[in-house]
């Protein structure tokens, strides 16, 4: 019963979300859409925001376990941009009331996840210690989640999938090269020029 109000909580906030901003949304119109009294948000959340984070959080959960097995980096970050862009109204809406904050916190849980699936696939044939392997996933995470806020920044105009060829042609091999370059079985350098 717990996490069917939650859902409902949420699908309600969703729903508000595409009439106004989240900053005009109280308890109250949360409450009243879902069917539900106050007590009863309280009892699952402390406030809005907590809600947001619990929905960021959950979306993110969801989009790691529920996703295919990708061949490339590029194909499983277009799957996430697509998610984000299927929640653009309560992205946009937490980006800009709260801050970018908790849109970063979300964006890196998603990140992490998927750069460390490529970068163990990459170090299968060299031995990386895991923290020089955290440096690169953490280095990656930063640049890709740094375009996707200035994407979201601009109200994401650009198709992801744009975005994705052009980040997919410049970084192309990079990835397997700094794990190259910081393995202390130094082989398959031939890369590298």
């Amino acid at each position: 019963m717990s996490q069917t109000t939650k859902r409902a909580l949420e699908a309600s906030l969703k729903k508000l979300l595409l009439e106004k901003p989240l900053n005009k949304i109280t308890i109250n119109d949360i409450t009243e859409d879902c069917g539900v009294n106050r007590m009863t948000f309280y009892y699952h959340f402390k406030d809005i925001y907590d809600l947001v984070d619990w929905i960021l959080m959950e979306d993110a959960a969801k989009t790691m376990e529920g996703r295919q097995s990708f061949d490339t980096w590029t194909e499983a970050f277009l799957d996430i941009l697509h998610q984000i862009r299927d929640n653009k109204a309560l992205v946009l809406n937490v980006y800009r009331s709260v801050g970018r904050e908790q849109v970063e916190q979300y964006l890196y849980k998603l990140l992490d996840s998927m750069l460390k699936e490529f970068a163990d696939r990459e170090c299968r044939d060299i031995t990386v210690q895991d923290d020089d392997k955290q440096f690169v996933v953490d280095f990656y995470k930063y640049a890709l989640v740094g375009v996707v806020l200035e994407w979201i920044r601009r109200d994401m105009k650009t198709e992801p999938a744009v975005m994705v060829e052009r980040m997919g042609r410049m970084l192309q091999g990079d990835l397997r090269r700094a794990l190259c370059r910081l393995a202390s079985n130094k082989i398959h350098l031939e890369q590298d020029g």
